[in-house]
């Protein structure tokens, strides 16, 4: 009983969620059925098929009793007790068949999800993704895409079977004797409204118990990860955390007791409420036959009973199952939701792909903003020749790196045009653009795996001397040589076994494989110590002299390596040039010079 207790109230947060069912959604929803409708005529003829056979024990206990035991037909009585034992047999068999197909379509209907899902997210915007919560996308991907699954053989199914159950439970109870049907029928009501007071009180125990375990898992999610443990121990705060984890998990166990009690003291009535029926019909069934010469017999009193006891459960199901129903539709509107994200960048009907790009770059009166009303760049216009580099500077927020997210399109211009190789890069081939444009940013991401997993990630099918060509350019291939494992040592997760300097050189070892027509630098020396700066810098020199180059950078000795320096302020290019001329004109770039350049030049 206590599946149907818990499931038959729902949150204030998902009363606010419940959405419009409309006829456009439910078909949706069963789109994805369709193509599994042979199967789920199945499922429907096994759920018929079963239920009619989970109900001939009690029709069989009838005859059992009348016919075999007070008949004395030793042989009547054999053969209703093989009836009986095939009868269940072949009701669980057809039950593991109807769990086994109903299974098998939800998992194929939630894999159709997932990789729709998936791709789906593939080909949304770098905005998509720096606007929403990380938390919220993988929800989709994994709780709700499963919870599809448990719409499938639990929602649907339970439809299905109690109704069928049901309808066939009360035929056979009217068969039998009209009078004590019409009795069972309404002593139901007895037993679902304090079944249903039961469920909301531990609905109301469990919510809280729920948000008291949220709780505790905020803690240790905080206190007990790496970072998180080496504040409590600088702060000497080991003890506090203890009582703040001891108060919590008190109050846990407190909620639990209440829950789990709630619940006994319920069945305690529940059972009791449950016999009433039973009683109520041997009792009616008794004067039908002793005072009135009815022609019911002991048999058919007992199958009455029995029947009665077969709509207890799926009566309270399906007065429950609208709050199942609505849950569902809340999860289905939650998915295509995501599904209805427009993807924004996406490619041209005809987009162009040429054979090569010499990776020139040319920004036509470019405007851009995140959001309408606070505008990010403003009429930037500039042109870096191929084989050329260029170095962009600029106070924090300025708008360096958004400058350098519209070429591969991360993001789409507002206004005017960003030119690569000649062609607006709104109108080149997605794929084309993005191989020909490579990017090594401040903040290395590298997978969990090994050296040679993370560089193979830009040419599978390079060779072990691409591997060695590309970590000697990008000066890491002497570290590789030095560990055990060589390529193959792991990096950890995010790379967190090797230090900053390293994972900046891999990921440029890594770029140099894709080998692009453009490279950029976004602040790849940021962060870093003089040594690591050093080796990096040793790297990227070669690079930027006989490669397309652009550099973000706060670092001297990386701008100037470039052939040109555009000085960007809020969002405007507002001064540019070779260093020796702007240092001397006094404004933004002599202010970073003296303010940060000349600083770390010295340090």
């Amino acid at each position: 009983m206590g599946g149907p207790i818990t499931r038959g109230f729902m949150t204030e947060e998902e009363k606010a969620a419940v959405p419009k069912v409309t006829k456009g959604l439910i078909k949706r929803v069963f789109s994805y059925l369709l193509p599994y409708w042979k199967q789920l005529l199945l499922v429907l003829l096994a759920i018929a098929v079963s239920s009619v056979l989970n109900l001939m024990p009690a029709i069989l206990t009838g005859k059992i009793i009348d016919e075999g035991l007070i008949g004395r037909d030793l042989k009547l009585l054999i053969i209703f007790i093989v009836a009986l034992l095939l009868t269940n047999l072949a009701a669980n068999l057809i039950g593991v068949l109807e769990s086994y197909i109903n299974t098998w379509i939800a998992q194929h209907i939630t894999f159709d999800m997932r990789n729709q899902m998936y791709d789906h997210l593939q080909r949304m915007s770098q905005k998509f993704f720096t606007s929403n919560n990380q938390g919220d996308i993988i929800t989709r991907m994994t709780s709700d895409i499963d919870g599809v699954e448990s719409v499938v053989t639990n929602t649907f199914k339970s439809i299905l079977s109690n109704s069928i159950t049901l309808v066939f439970a009360i035929i056979a109870m009217f068969q039998k004797n009209w009078i004590l049907a019409i009795l069972g029928i309404a002593v139901i009501p007895l037993f679902v409204i304090p079944t249903r007071k039961a469920g909301k009180t531990r609905w109301t125990l469990t919510r809280e118990a729920q948000e008291c375990n949220d709780e505790i898992n905020g803690i240790l999610n905080e206190k007990l990860s790496v970072s998180g443990q080496l504040l409590v121990k600088l702060f000497c705060k080991e003890k506090e955390e203890m009582e703040h984890y001891r108060d919590a998990n008190s109050r846990m166990v407190k909620l639990n007791i209440k829950e789990r009690m709630a619940g006994r003291w319920f069945f305690v009535v529940l059972n009791t409420v449950t016999n009433i029926g039973p009683m109520l019909l041997y009792l009616v069934g008794g004067i039908l036959m002793m005072k009135y010469n009815s022609t019911l017999t002991v048999g058919d009193i007992t199958v009455l009973v029995a029947l009665l006891g077969k709509t207890y459960m799926p009566v309270n199901s399906l007065l429950n199952i609208q709050v199942d129903w609505m849950r569902s539709m809340a999860l289905f509107t939650r998915i295509f939701n995501y599904f209805d994200m427009p993807v924004e960048i996406k490619n041209a009907k005809e987009a162009v792909t040429p054979e090569k790009t010499d990776g020139r770059v040319e920004f036509k009166n470019v405007d851009f903003s995140y959001e309408p009303e606070r505008q990010i760049l403003k009429n930037i216009s500039f042109s870096l020749e191929s084989g050329k580099s260029m170095a962009i500077v600029g106070p924090s927020g300025s708008g360096k790196s958004t400058i350098i997210n519209l070429i591969p399109r991360l993001y789409d211009v507002c206004g005017g045009e960003v030119l690569f190789g000649g062609e607006d890069v709104r109108k080149l081939d997605l794929s084309f653009l993005r191989k020909n444009v490579g990017v090594v940013s401040q903040e290395t991401y590298l997978f969990n795996g090994t050296i040679r997993d993370n560089l193979l990630y830009a040419k599978p099918d390079a060779t072990e001397q691409d591997l060695v060509d590309a970590c000697e350019k990008a000066n890491i291939y002497d570290f590789i040589r030095s560990q055990e494992q060589g390529f193959d040592t792991m990096v950890g997760n995010r790379g967190l076994k090797l230090s900053g300097g390293e994972k900046q050189r891999i990921s440029i070892a890594r770029v140099l494989l894709k080998d692009p027509a453009l490279i950029i630098f976004d602040e790849a020396t940021s962060a870093l110590d003089s040594i690591s700066e050093s080796k990096i810098q040793e790297a990227i020199d070669p690079i930027i002299e006989s490669r397309t180059a652009i550099l973000i950078a706060h670092r001297l000795s990386t701008i100037l390596a470039a052939d040109e320096i555009l000085v960007v302020k809020d969002g405007e290019i507002v001064e540019r040039g070779q260093h020796k001329d702007l240092v001397k004109l006094g404004g933004v770039y002599t202010e970073l010079y003296n303010t940060q350049f000349k600083r770390i030049a010295e340090e």
